[in-house]
């Protein structure tokens, strides 16, 4: 059992009776069931700096074994976050007391960063959220668990708590999330449907890039579909599905320009020019972003235990794009029936591409 009573200083103390069945374990495990809305990372911080106490004892080190008795553990008023709230407009999809799932535009960055100090997804959420924000690890700030680069739109959570945050980073590291995405890529894959495998980590060659690596790095999971194809003798582009199985740094980007079909308009991976055609087409819309978008969210809302799954419609500039497209080479959909006949998986067999 556990209470709390406010103090003058804006300190929380919260306390809890532990019984014999609780002694003789470790203190802080014991501790962070007792305190349910505290991670066990920021508890062993608030011990560390002497807030609790036993019996009116300090106690610094949350390694002890429990005693049987009162704890009282003292918890700061979250401190203000370093970036400034900002009345941004947000579209929100979905918003409770735990989390928030909205839907970044293009050219909005998920949180400030040398070159980007404001005008971010964070400083947003914090305007929105105001006092619904309880804080996560002390600091009053949303807890984006997964970032969407500043140049790819689409649907994005974040936690307004740090046990939410817990709970979605669990989540996300178990891969229980249903994650697919559009991108609208040069050419075409060989196969319409197949499986990517490889390991990502930093290029040897630019530590500003990611890049698929024979050793080292993270294995990275994407499962692709060709939706449709563009041109009149060969493809030239296409728009494709993406679902993530692992989610890292610039995974389906880095993977599309693997399998030499990389995103439309991006400036980082997209080696090689698209046909004049395509190109025209992306001048004439001003698209100068990867055509990527995070159109499916979906996962168990981690405290209240519903089914939420979200889609994000395609922005405006991709679906011009799409339209340009299909206006000039017409619209040529895949049939999934080939899918069984055509699936493959690109293991890591490759050095850095």
């Amino acid at each position: 059992m556990s209470d709390s009573e406010d103090l003058d200083d804006d300190a929380t103390v919260l306390t809890a009776e532990i019984g014999a069945d609780g002694a003789g374990d470790r203190l802080d495990r014991v501790l962070a069931a007792a305190f349910s809305d505290l991670s066990r990372a920021r508890l062993q911080v608030l011990i560390g700096e002497g807030r609790l106490s036993f019996e009116g004892e300090t106690i610094r080190d949350g390694k002890h074994k429990a005693r049987p008795g009162r704890y009282e553990l003292s918890v700061p008023a979250p401190v203000g976050a370093a970036p400034e709230p900002q009345d941004i407009p947000l579209e929100v999809f979905y918003e409770d007391e735990h989390l928030i799932v909205v839907n970044k535009p293009a050219g909005i960055a998920a949180h400030p960063a040398p070159g980007t100090p404001d005008g971010t997804l964070v400083n947003a959420l914090l305007y929105h959220c105001g006092d619904t924000l309880s804080g996560i690890g002390g600091v009053l700030r949303p807890g984006i668990v997964h970032r969407l680069d500043k140049d790819t739109s689409g649907v994005l959570v974040a936690a307004k708590t740090d046990v939410t945050h817990r709970a979605l980073s669990e989540l996300f590291s178990r891969h229980d999330i249903d994650r697919a995405y559009n991108a609208v890529v040069r050419g075409a894959p060989r196969y319409v449907k197949g499986t990517v495998n490889t390991r990502i980590g930093r290029s040897h060659h630019d530590r500003k890039k990611m890049a698929v690596l024979r050793g080292g790095g993270r294995e990275a999971i994407t499962h692709y579909a060709v939706d449709e194809v563009f041109g009149d003798t060969k493809p030239l582009a296409a728009l494709l599905t993406c679902k993530l199985e692992t989610g890292r740094t610039h995974q389906i980007r880095v993977h599309m320009a693997h399998l030499g079909a990389p995103c439309l308009g991006d400036q980082v991976y997209g080696s090689g020019a698209p046909h004049r055609d395509v190109q025209t087409i992306l001048k004439d819309l001003g698209f100068a972003r990867q055509a990527l978008h995070a159109a499916v969210l979906g996962f168990v809302h981690p405290i209240t235990g519903k089914k939420l799954r979200f889609r994000a419609p395609l922005p405006d500039d991709m679906a011009a794009l799409l339209d340009a497209l299909r206006a000039m080479y017409g619209h040529e959909a895949v049939d999934e029936d080939d899918w069984d006949d055509d699936d493959w998986s690109l293991e890591d067999d490759e050095d850095e591409a």
